[in-house]
């Protein structure tokens, strides 16, 4: 991949309305989880079970963002940001799932938006990133067709209140995610070890994004947009081999089209629930022309890539996702290979693939790395991630360049948080968090980005 030189050079690879943001998650920055009237979380319920989350870290305090909210928009302020991407506690606003609204946990929303609005800052909205109302879950959260007729209502709810003034609206973030990590192999709430629950639960997620989007839109301003937020892995062969070849077939099955088809093309992909050795969902009339109702955008969340060689044995569609490990390659504390150009190809593939998406997003794109603060420098050094950004970033403006429909990149995370089982021992944040001060100190990365984002901004 070119490496270019200097911001001048980067920036040009982008149109002149492109949008730069960072993204956030309501659970991993908020914290004050007991005030205001919010109900309890899954994730509440999950971290508070022995041995479930690292040390059994959890997101009472997590950023104190709820009481530090001001503060944090003048940050993003600061920075010249022109979005920021932020998810809406569910039970914050029914902390019973359904019925009664909890106003002051809107009224908190509310004023975040006309803050961001105040400062210049875009507002994107997240709608569901995992944190599911417990008394939704004890009677059988997403397994339970119910769940995704909560959600619409819930969906309404918030886009009432904020649709006038929210640009963007994100149903849900990566459903892969909050089937299969909390359904199949429970390693997120609810922790359930159950790979047919999290085949059904899959399709009762898509199936709230299919009905809360007309709700949403019923709601909103006629120019605000509405899409989804997609995990997605690019998937490549490490050999020719016809076992191989297959394998990876499974894998992106597995790994992307599992939710690709069905939102962009009305089905299923095929033998694809025979290959996981499972039942299809209970899926009703209707269902898949609810769930491929057509949306504005979507996003993408990108971190790496899986490098795929086959099995001598045809393997289950979830085994092909153990990749081969790659010697030459870095890797960032998560483990992941930092692979740029996979992001380059997968937004060219997306717009190939899937012709009825009208925009993409980069609504995640980020690294974990060891950062550490001495305790009174001003700014904490992390050359890697500006190395990470750098690549993906001319990744990104490569494949406008190619043609895709590319119009904003989100980097995760603003700050340091909560990383959900892995609790706060990974860092993703482009600023650094002190968290027994609550200081926030800026790192290398985001001061690269901010430079990027003013020679964009100069440049145009």
């Amino acid at each position: 991949m070119k490496k270019f030189v200097n911001n001048h050079q980067l920036a040009s690879l982008f149109p002149r309305d492109f949008i730069w943001g960072a993204a956030t998650a309501s659970y991993q920055i908020e914290g004050a989880t007991h005030e205001d009237g919010r109900g309890t979380s899954i994730w509440d319920t999950f971290a508070a079970t022995p041995g479930k989350v690292y040390l059994g870290h959890n997101g009472d305090v997590a950023d104190d963002h709820y009481h530090r909210m001001p503060q944090d928009v003048e940050l993003m302020s600061g920075l010249g940001l022109d979005a920021y991407r932020f998810s809406v506690a569910w039970p914050r606003i029914l902390p019973q799932g359904r019925g009664e609204v909890n106003q002051p946990g809107l009224d908190f929303y509310d004023r975040l938006v006309d803050t961001l609005l105040a400062k210049g800052i875009t507002p994107f909205a997240t709608l569901y990133h995992w944190d599911l109302p417990q008394i939704l879950e004890d009677a059988g959260g997403w397994t339970n067709r119910e769940t995704a007729y909560a959600f619409a209502d819930y969906a309404e709810i918030v886009a009432r209140r904020l649709g006038d003034r929210v640009a963007g609206w994100i149903t849900l973030n990566e459903p892969w995610c909050s089937a299969y990590l909390g359904y199949g192999n429970g390693a997120h709430a609810p922790g359930i070890q159950n790979r047919q629950a999290a085949l059904d639960a899959s399709h009762h997620l898509l199936l709230a994004h299919g009905l809360a989007v007309p709700r949403i839109r019923s709601v909103i301003a006629p120019e605000k947009q509405v899409g989804i937020t997609l995990n997605v892995y690019p998937v490549y062969a490490e050999d020719e081999r016809p076992e191989t070849l297959r394998d990876v077939a499974l894998a992106d099955a597995f790994s992307n089209r599992w939710f690709l088809d069905p939102l962009f093309k009305g089905h299923y992909t095929e033998n694809f629930f025979a290959d996981m050795g499972l039942n299809a969902p209970p899926i009703q009339n209707d269902d898949l022309a609810t769930i491929s109702v057509p949306i504005d955008f979507l996003g993408i969340n990108l971190y790496s890539r899986h490098l795929v060689r086959g099995s001598e044995q045809k393997p289950l569609a979830d085994a092909v996702v153990g990749v081969s490990p790659v010697p030459e390659a870095c890797y960032t504390d998560m483990a992941w290979e930092i692979y740029p150009t996979g992001l380059k190809d997968m937004l060219v593939r997306l717009h190939k693939d899937y012709p009825s998406i009208k925009a993409l997003y980069v609504t995640e794109n980020g690294a974990a790395f060891s950062d550490s603060w001495d305790g009174k420098s001003e700014v904490v050094s992390d050359p890697r991630r500006v190395t990470f950004l750098q690549e993906y970033i001319t990744a990104a403006g490569e494949a406008i360049q190619a043609g895709a429909p590319l119009k904003g990149y989100f980097v995760w995370s603003l700050m340091d948080n909560y990383e959900w089982a892995e609790g706060y021992r990974k860092r993703f944040g482009v600023v650094f968090v002190d968290y027994t001060s609550q200081k926030r100190i800026p790192k290398e990365s985001v001061l690269w980005y901010s430079s990027l984002i003013k020679e964009h901004h100069t440049s145009n």
